[in-house]
């Protein structure tokens, strides 16, 4: 595993967990940071831009995610949505694919059986309408 999919793993443990609690992603990177825990700084690149732009990718995904809400989705895939559309939106050292592919990649080891195609549909139409999103 290369450590920028590390980092994206790491990432998500970030978002989902602060989710969960209910308290900033922010915050319990800086805890990691603080600890020593974090050794990978594209982990606080990814948690900070997610951060910063979520409701963009919100409301982006609201629109392209056909048949769920944000809400309804399982947590995991919301997240990874968000890191996903993040790196295809924002991040401009990330080739599209990669997104993608890593993307595909988190959800089909950690989430249902439905979510690694559910995913790419999703990022694929973020992708394919990137020009005017941006």
């Amino acid at each position: 595993m290369s450590a920028r999919s590390k980092a994206r793993k790491r990432a998500l443990d970030l978002l989902f967990a602060a989710e969960a609690q209910g308290t900033s992603a922010t915050d319990l990177l800086a805890a990691q940071v603080a600890d020593g825990e974090l050794n990978n700084p594209y982990t606080a690149t990814l948690v900070e831009g997610v951060v910063a732009k979520q409701a963009a990718i919100d409301e982006i995904l609201g629109r392209y995610a056909q048949g769920w809400t944000l809400d309804r989705m399982p947590a995991v895939d919301r997240n990874v949505l968000r890191l996903g559309a993040w790196e295809l939106l924002f991040a401009d050292d990330v080739p599209e694919h990669v997104a993608l592919s890593e993307a595909v990649e988190l959800v089909r080891d950690l989430s249902t059986d439905e979510s690694p195609t559910y995913v790419n549909g999703v990022l694929g139409a973020i992708q394919r309408d990137k020009a005017s999103l941006a």
